[in-house]
């Protein structure tokens, strides 16, 4: 199958590429060490259609390909891998209102989200239900000509800052996954509380909250039919892990370049430690494993921008560049050595953000799971 990037696609990536290191990139430091939101990255990326990448421009967007959006975001996470994961969660809510809403919501809610009028947040893991949805406690009942939504979500990205939110539910308590709603819920209404950004270990400007809901929606913000929101969420994540892949090989090229420089400079004994064989074998596992881990990606956004099925692809690019780019950011520290462990250079900072992406949007075990059943299910 062929996916390499197009002259469009090239073009995308680069003026991402070129705002991604001169804005993102200049800021990255300073936003994790005081935990601000991203937000100041926003006007910026919204004027580059970055914001809208992921979207048709029938409803405002930029009309990219997904492998434009793939080298988008690897540029985005080299830079800056908060900035990247606040795009990520934006992307997961209005590909929830594009695949599960209907042509009113569409246009209520993504020509403003790609222009960067409102950022989106999407909920559907809870404090006791996040590898399987499917036992959420959360709640839609109905109520007048709408539904009241109880319950609580945790660890949703953008949550504080954000304008709308894409909530999931169960409208049928007994049906399992199939009973499963989604509702766009405007957070600042009446019966929305946000709790302060959770203490992470990295990701320190891409804040997550809990959202405590006993709020009541109109029947319009319901997205599809009772019972649909499930299928919408699977066909979300499968969007979503391409571009947790594309945000991992991101972090991965800046490491590796990090770890080159770094070996043509470092001088031991009188000559560069590039010269030690060890050390050489250590930078050639990194360029194999990451090309490796790109070529998974673009497969997947290749497939995606086809309309063809992803969903094993996508699970297997996501588990292989979130445990390999890990890897290759622990070898990139390694060879720096002591430097590598301080603050003052970016790979401790790096180190801490990619150790996330082997847990959200489904963790390696669960890609493991599903990359299983694939292959076992009948022919």
């Amino acid at each position: 199958m062929e996916f390499a990037p197009s002259a469009d696609d090239l073009a995308i990536a680069e003026s991402i590429r070129q705002l991604s290191d001169d804005l993102l990139r200049a800021r990255a430091q300073d936003i994790d060490e005081t935990g601000r939101f991203v937000s100041e990255h926003l006007a910026p990326l919204a004027g580059l259609g970055v914001m809208g990448l992921n979207l048709p421009e029938r409803w405002g967007g930029a009309g990219a390909s997904a492998v434009a959006l793939y080298l988008g975001m690897e540029s985005m996470a080299a830079a800056c891998c908060s900035t990247a994961s606040m795009v990520g969660a934006h992307f997961l809510a209005t590909d929830a209102i594009l695949i599960g809403g209907d042509d009113a919501q569409r246009a209520r809610f993504l020509p403003r989200a790609a222009r960067g009028g409102i950022l989106g947040a999407f909920a559907l893991t809870e404090p006791r239900a996040g590898s399987n949805p499917a036992d959420m406690s959360t709640r839609a009942t109905r109520e007048g000509g709408g539904y009241r939504i109880t319950g609580t979500k945790h660890f949703i990205s953008n949550a504080g800052h954000a304008d709308f939110i894409v909530v999931f539910a169960k409208t049928d308590p007994q049906a399992g996954a199939r009973g499963i709603t989604a509702f766009v819920v405007d957070p600042r209404a009446g019966g929305v509380s946000v709790s302060r950004p959770e203490k992470t270990m990295g990701l320190r400007g891409g804040h997550a909250h809990e959202v405590a809901l006993d709020c009541v929606v109109a029947e319009s913000d319901r997205l599809g039919p009772e019972g649909s929101g499930f299928r919408t969420a699977l066909k979300v994540l499968d969007n979503g892990r391409v571009e947790v892949a594309a945000i991992c090989t991101g972090m991965a090229r800046e490491a590796l370049a990090l770890a080159l420089s770094w070996a043509r400079q470092r001088e031991v004994g009188g000559q560069p430690i590039a010269g030690f064989q060890g050390l050489q074998w250590m930078l050639a596992d990194m360029a194999t494993e990451l090309d490796a881990a790109r070529l998974l990606g673009l497969r997947a956004a290749s497939l995606r921008a086809s309309g063809a099925r992803f969903s094993q692809e996508a699970s297997m690019a996501k588990l292989f560049a979130s445990e390999r780019a890990g890897a290759i950011v622990d070898r990139a520290l390694q060879i720096h050595g002591g430097y590598g462990y301080s603050r003052a250079l970016p790979l401790e900072r790096m180190a801490r953000d990619i150790r996330i992406m082997r847990i959200y949007e489904g963790s390696s075990e669960i890609q493991r799971n599903i990359i299983a059943r694939a292959l076992l299910a009948p022919p």
